[in-house]
């Protein structure tokens, strides 16, 4: 891989997959990075071009693999975006690192198209091993974690928020594990009127019934969740409530998320204008900074459809396609409506943010305590006093949480997005009138 292009897509799920493909079917350079070792993002992950036929989304995946390879695009894996600047009115720069090499490209147009992680909500217990956010069980499974060693299957309960809850059970029921239960906070009324404006979209309404089809031996109930997690050593039971009663379930697996929350960390390093918890972007993608467009979950979470509809336009706009980007707007104004639909059914419940108990762990990293952090004003104090999301993971986890619990913004990204060598940071940058391939480039292959 070279170190100059056209576009530089970050993040090859679905929308950056789609954003690539067309920037490079319209004839410009075009670099798709990605810190994971196959393109797919976690909705594809583990598919290929012979796999996909059995999957729910294949066809669309093996569609957009196949533009994808067919174009000169050049794809860089297992690569992380670490830190990145603006150099003009016309170009920027991002420094990569992998396996502790690091180096930089530069670009005329940046797409960002880093995805969403879970929320996690801290609660007696939610530490144990046995308990998984629901998105990395399903991750881990589909990377081979067996459901049933020796032929007796895990018992699982799956507590939390969003339509990830039933993809998830369903991916393990069919991967030989025993799902006990669903417990969804959002109640029956939210849900059910969710359910009816998905009347105009049959393909997602087939899709959730399906994915409960398939878990239909399972108990689903609505304005439920667990409180407590228990066990020797290891998650053996949940306590779970309705916010009436309480009940007991053994498990030998607990998967707990609250629905999703964008990755904004590259975003607001760049400067790109934060609206309600996403990157605000115009009509054809852009962010406020020129140049730096936003696709996906980073401009609301809404799934594949519309990750893959903004990943076009933001492409052909990128591609000086102006013209094509906008015929694709109203399609994008539809996804839109759903996801600020989605949002509203999911939104979380205020009793969830009396879970914690004093000493209930908040911060995994630096095992901050929620009892340390109550008499703090911010999350810059609390970073201050307790070092609250100054680990490895940089608040990733219990920044969502401590944003729900106390109402606390971010205030600020800082350099490197992720952990990375001091070698990397302090490298020097690529010498710009260089203009023959160097052995790191060879290497970046």
């Amino acid at each position: 891989m070279s170190a100059n292009f056209d576009v530089v897509v970050v993040g090859a799920g679905p929308g950056g997959m789609a954003a690539a493909a067309v920037a490079s079917e319209a004839g410009r350079r075009v670099c798709l990075l990605d810190d994971n070792p196959a393109s797919g993002g976690q909705i594809w992950r583990g598919l290929s071009l012979q796999t996909a036929a059995q999957h729910p989304h294949g066809k669309s995946y093996f569609a957009w693999m196949s533009r994808l390879r067919q174009s000169n695009c050049e794809v860089g894996q297992g690569w992380q975006a670490i830190d990145g600047s603006l150099r003009g009115e016309t170009a920027g720069v991002l420094r990569l690192e992998r396996d502790g090499e690091g180096r930089e490209i530069r670009y005329n147009w940046l797409i960002l198209a880093t995805g969403a992680r879970e929320r996690f909500l801290p609660f007696p217990g939610w530490t144990l091993p046995g308990v998984f956010g629901v998105g990395g069980l399903q991750a881990l499974v589909k990377s081979g974690l067996i459901c049933n060693p020796d032929s007796s299957p895990k018992r699982v309960v799956i507590s939390g928020s969003g339509p990830l809850l039933l993809a998830v059970a369903a991916g393990l029921q069919n991967a030989g594990a025993r799902v006990e239960t669903i417990l969804e906070q959002a109640p029956l009324t939210r849900l059910a009127g969710f359910g009816v404006t998905l009347l105009g979209s049959p393909d997602k309404l087939a899709e959730g019934a399906r994915y409960r089809l398939a878990t239909r031996n399972s108990a689903y109930r609505t304005g439920s969740w667990v409180v407590r997690a228990e066990g020797r050593g290891r998650v053996e039971q949940v306590t779970a409530t309705d916010g009436r009663k309480q009940w007991k379930i053994p498990c030998d697996w607990l998967a707990t998320g609250f629905h999703l929350v964008p990755n904004l960390e590259l975003p607001r390093l760049l400067g790109c204008r934060i609206h309600a918890g996403y990157v605000a972007v115009d009509a054809l993608q852009q962010s406020s900074v020129e140049r730096i467009a936003c696709v996906g979950e980073l401009t609301g979470i809404g799934g594949l459809e519309k990750a893959i509809v903004e990943g076009q336009i933001a492409g052909l706009a990128a591609a000086g396609q102006e013209h094509e980007a906008r015929a694709l707007i109203p399609r994008r104004q539809r996804l839109n409506r759903f996801a600020q639909r989605l949002d509203r059914a999911f939104a979380l419940r205020p009793e969830l943010s009396d879970l914690a108990e004093p000493d209930t762990t908040v911060c995994r990293c630096e095992d901050v305590e929620y009892a340390a952090l109550e008499s703090c004003s911010s999350w810059r104090e609390a970073k201050i006093h307790t070092r609250c999301g100054m680990g490895a993971c940089q608040g990733r986890v219990c920044g969502a949480a401590a944003e729900f619990l106390f109402g606390w913004q971010p205030s600020s990204a800082r350099p490197p997005v992720f952990p990375a060598a001091v070698s990397t940071i302090a490298g020097e940058p690529i010498d710009p009138m260089a203009g023959t391939e160097s052995e790191a480039d060879v290497k970046l292959r």
